[in-house]
């Protein structure tokens, strides 16, 4: 009986070591991502070039936002009086898209009037941006690199993946939200 004991201690005192980490079957290195690093500068960089040709071209003062993209005032209201829309309000418009070389993606007549409640509804995020820097009445024409427009999927109608666009937003009013 003592030798069956002991036999018993020694089987479980071999079999309780310490777990062992498994080792991957195959290492992986970041391969994958350095390339999705690589195409993304490159994307960037022709991006960067040819929003850079066109401002040269067309000679306009864009102003640069903090939210990535640019813009300049077609009709600017300088009163003060006039407020730009905030969280919950809910703003007329009209817009068209084009592509950085002038052709017409969507018109304002097929796009017709527009109504947004600011950061309540889904719109790309260069316009939804966009309107929060206008007035009522003013026209301003943004510049969207294609990361602040509709990025990799495009709209998957007209707009292509990683498109660049130029849009003239006209503010037709602003209705303030009265429960914030």
């Amino acid at each position: 009986m003592n030798k069956l004991l002991l036999l018993v201690f020694v089987l479980l005192a071999v079999s309780c070591k310490t777990p062992e980490a498994r080792r991957p079957v195959s290492v992986k290195t970041g391969s994958f991502i350095d390339e999705s690093v690589k195409r993304n500068r490159q994307l960037n960089a022709k991006e960067q070039t040819a929003i850079e040709n066109l401002l040269k071209k067309e000679k306009k003062e864009y102003i640069a936002s903090e939210n990535g993209f640019l813009y300049y005032y077609n009709n600017k209201i300088e009163s003060d009086t006039l407020q730009t829309p905030q969280f919950g309000d809910i703003v007329n418009y009209d817009y068209d898209v084009k592509s950085l070389n002038g052709t017409v993606i969507y018109s304002k007549d097929e796009l017709r009037m527009q109504t947004y409640t600011i950061d309540k509804e889904e719109l790309f995020s260069g316009l939804r941006e966009g309107l929060k820097l206008m007035k009522t009445g003013e026209t301003v024409t943004f510049l969207f690199p294609s990361q602040k427009a509709y990025g990799y999927y495009g709209d998957e109608n007209k707009i292509g993946r990683n498109t660049p666009l130029v849009c003239e937003v006209t503010l037709h009013s602003i209705t303030q939200n009265t429960t914030k």
